[in-house]
């Protein structure tokens, strides 16, 4: 082999070998970390929201009255009840799990008229004072599917309203125009993204049976004044929006 030749030989390793050195020297390509997964959604949390639904009351008018007799029609209707809510929810874990919270409402209320009632074919008219609003601070349990949560609740219950057009010719103690009971009922809960969810709910409320008051009749009119019958329990069903803080 002539001494060129080795020459030139020599001189391509030496040139491989430092390729490969540089080559050694460059930084080395990492694979990509792996995207991080989302937090599992949960319900804890404070939010606020509004309701709207149909109320209907659960009993019909006629009753006995325990002097006179039996008092036929004044039959209650339902109608619209709307307002808003507040309240906190704590998820035990979080995507799927118990849900323990709280919560109070506030709505008006706008029933229909009851229809006209009668003591015979004399007029009958009820001194009580119409409900015109209606709230509750319940207790909430229940279950969440991640994003569905399906819960039951109950606690307190109050209301209110206006005196009868009646009660001015009533001569004896008229009844109070607040009332305290208790509601109990559950419902459905989606929440559609981070902050907002939609409801359907059902809620039975009993406002107390407190007034029997002594049936007046007025010859001059004539006519029957008195406590009649009170529609103490109604059914609430209703649908919401909360925004959750």
């Amino acid at each position: 082999m002539t001494l060129s030749f080795r020459a030139v030989l020599l001189g391509a390793a030496a040139g491989c070998i430092a390729l490969g050195a540089q080559a050694a020297d460059l930084p080395r390509r990492a694979p990509p970390p792996p995207l991080p997964l989302p937090p599992a959604f949960t319900w804890t949390g404070f939010y606020a929201g509004v309701n709207a639904g149909y109320a209907v009351h659960t009993g019909n008018g006629g009753f006995t009255d325990p002097t006179y007799g039996t008092v036929t029609g004044g039959n209650r209707f339902g109608g619209f009840a709307g307002g808003g809510q507040i309240g906190y929810n704590y998820q035990f874990t979080p995507g799927s799990g118990f849900v323990l919270g709280v919560e109070a409402d506030i709505q008006g209320t706008a029933f229909a008229k009851a229809d006209a009632a009668y003591l015979g074919t004399t007029p009958y008219y009820s001194v009580r004072p119409s409900l015109d609003y209606v709230g509750t601070v319940r207790g909430r349990l229940g279950y969440a599917f991640d994003r569905v949560l399906i819960y039951g609740t109950g606690g307190f219950a109050y209301g209110g309203g206006s005196r009868s057009s009646s009660a001015a010719s009533y001569p004896y103690t008229l009844p109070a125009t607040e009332r305290t009971g208790y509601a109990w009922g559950g419902g459905i809960e989606y929440a559609f993204t981070e902050k907002l969810s939609v409801k359907m709910e059902a809620l039975y409320l009993h406002l107390g049976r407190g007034f029997t008051g002594t049936t007046y009749y007025s010859a001059s009119v004539p006519a029957y004044y008195g406590a009649g019958k009170q529609d103490s329990g109604f059914a609430l069903v209703r649908a919401g929006v909360n925004y959750r803080f």
